[in-house]
């Protein structure tokens, strides 16, 4: 049985106005009073109503909907970015396409040319592509990085700068000496970050630091390295991430090596705390806060060129360190 949709007319007459008046409620709603646009949705979202997008689209030339790109929706740093951005767009409004990439520069540069003609405006989170590559690409067409400190481009960078030093000096304090960082994909831009700063701490504190990496970033890969954990010295990890960080900790643990009590161990993201024991100790990242910044430059009515945003981590020292 086909089931009959609800349309303007219905609605206009549920209201006792016109089909017009119903359309510029959400068409152009700045040409109404905030009362008739209430009124409006509210008996749309009564009846059943929904917009047809691609009509609105012809008559007002928005589509109402962003896009949002990922390289690995797998990775759980991602779907809480997700979630953010998803409720950040409904405030404005509209809804969200969302695609992954797979880490892979053809199929971004790809996905950026499929979602551009279709949305308001494109967010790049942890872009792969050069930055030559996009400066050009922000020039012709509305798009937000998260976490890609391009110059030039409008981008939104969640830090863990103060954080992760905090925490170094929190680890020294406790009497760790060695350091080993285990690093996470080579062109991430935090890969970048979070590396240099155990460097610079290290050095300011007068720490050894070893380095290692899990390219691919995958719990298995990192626990396979706390065997090169262990040989470095170490008797504190830091991890590129919380994933990272649960793959050498299960390593460690697995060795039997007490954890923190021979080696503590820092992560970073704080997607995973709950899933360990112990729980791991990490920076939160202000997820909420950044996506809302991303959204709120996309929608805007002119992105400025090289617009800077950068939204601070906080330290959470749970199990993995010592008291």
């Amino acid at each position: 049985m086909r089931i009959a949709r609800s349309s303007v007319v219905d609605v206009a007459r549920a209201l006792g106005v016109a089909p017009s008046t119903v359309s510029r409620a959400f068409n152009h709603p700045e040409l109404l009073k905030p009362e008739t646009v209430a009124a409006v949705h509210a008996a749309a979202e009564r009846l059943g109503y929904v917009p047809n997008r691609h009509a609105q689209a012809l008559i007002t030339g928005r589509t109402g909907a962003i896009g949002l790109i990922v390289p690995d929706i797998t990775n759980p740093f991602f779907p809480k970015l997700v979630r953010a951005a998803q409720r950040a767009a409904e405030q404005h409004g509209l809804s969200m396409f969302v695609a992954e990439t797979n880490y892979d520069p053809a199929n971004e540069r790809r996905q950026i040319a499929t979602m551009a003609p279709q949305s308001e405006g494109v967010i790049v989170a942890s872009s792969r592509l050069p930055g030559d590559e996009l400066q050009l690409l922000a020039q012709r067409t509305r798009v937000v990085f998260i976490n890609n400190d391009t110059p030039g481009l409008a981008r939104v960078l969640l830090s863990s700068r103060d954080a992760l030093q905090r925490g170094i000096r929190h680890l020294s304090e406790k009497g760790s000496r060695r350091l080993c960082y285990v690093g996470g994909p080579v062109r991430s831009w935090s890969e970048g970050e979070r590396r240099g700063i155990v460097g610079d701490c290290a050095a300011a504190l007068d720490l050894d630091v070893s380095y290692l990496r899990a390219e691919s970033g995958t719990y298995a890969e990192a626990r396979a390295l706390a065997t090169s954990v262990l040989s470095s010295g170490a008797d504190a990890v830091i991890a590129f991430d919380d994933v990272v960080a649960h793959g050498v900790l299960d390593g460690l643990l697995i060795q039997g090596v007490r954890v923190p009590e021979q080696v503590s161990l820092l992560g970073c993201d704080d997607a995973l705390p709950i899933q360990t024991h112990p729980r791991v100790s990490t920076i939160r990242l202000p997820f909420t806060e950044a996506v809302r910044a991303a959204v709120g430059l996309v929608t805007s009515t002119e992105i400025a060129p090289d617009t800077r945003i950068e939204v601070e981590g906080v330290l959470e020292l749970r199990e993995t360190t010592r008291a």
